[in-house]
């Protein structure tokens, strides 16, 4: 997959060599700017990698610019698992966190979406549309019915979100029949404020740009936040729906990802 745009390139990594401008990458967002970590980090070589990686595909975003540099070329990234994925492994990433049973129960086809990020100097920019691009067609091409994966919050004070979380709760709930649940002991509620007291603009303000475009796109949110203390992050559990967009979102996401 080529972007029309000669200086980026979307495809599946390749090679090994792929694999770690990906982790490498990944290292600079989430444990550089966000202070994660992880018992597979190499922190020597600076790699943000753990042990599903093998099993997942790397969507990539390349920089031919960048190509010279020794791992710098990937500066977008999404980690990919499909249902079959996921039956060979016996898991998705993100049961540690959420309840799939909703989804598992649907027999819809799933992807689950992850470790998605951008490098810094590329937000706010172009980079985004051709990475969703990317991920727009590799849904065509494997039928995918539901999109699914969690997103961040940076930090783990609770109290400091507590409105956009509220906002999401009570906004943005998946359908009864889909709604997943974050697993316990990590279950963090997000009503945590009187809906009325919610004010809209203020908590869209406070929610990451990525669960923006999501909430855009016709996503939903999952019941409960998990507290990633980890990652030192508060994720929520984000899921589309393909068949409950309607025409202009179908046209902006499956149309070639112009809404991101």
């Amino acid at each position: 997959m080529t972007a029309a745009d000669p200086q980026f390139e979307i495809r599946l990594a390749q090679s090994d060599r792929d694999l770690m401008s990906a982790q490498r990458l990944r290292y600079a967002v989430f444990i550089e700017e966000l202070g994660g970590d992880g018992p597979l980090v190499d922190h020597q070589a600076r790699l943000e990698k753990d042990a599903f990686d093998p099993y997942y595909d790397h969507l990539l975003l390349v920089d031919h610019h960048r190509e010279a540099g020794e791992l710098d070329y990937v500066v977008g990234v999404y980690r990919l698992m499909l249902s079959e994925g996921a039956e060979k492994l016996g898991r998705f990433y993100s049961e540690d966190e959420y309840d799939l049973t909703p989804l598992r129960n649907s027999g819809r086809r799933l992807l689950e979406l992850g470790r998605s990020c951008l490098h810094r100097d590329y937000r706010g920019g172009t980079a985004m549309y051709h990475l969703w691009n990317g991920l727009g067609e590799y849904v065509l091409k494997n039928r995918v019915e539901i999109l699914f994966g969690v997103a961040s919050f940076h930090g783990t004070d609770i109290d400091a979100i507590r409105e956009p979380l509220s906002y999401l709760h009570y906004n943005h709930l998946a359908p009864k029949e889909l709604r997943v649940r974050a697993q316990e002991p990590h279950f963090q509620s997000m009503d945590l404020m009187p809906a009325d007291t919610v004010e809209r603009r203020r908590a869209m303000v406070a929610i990451p740009a990525l669960i923006k475009a999501y909430l855009r796109m016709g996503g939903f949110v999952g019941e409960g936040a998990y507290v990633d203390h980890e990652f030192n992050t508060t994720d929520v559990f984000l899921m589309m729906d393909t068949a409950r967009l309607n025409p202009r979102q179908r046209a902006l996401y499956v149309g070639g990802g112009r809404g991101a």
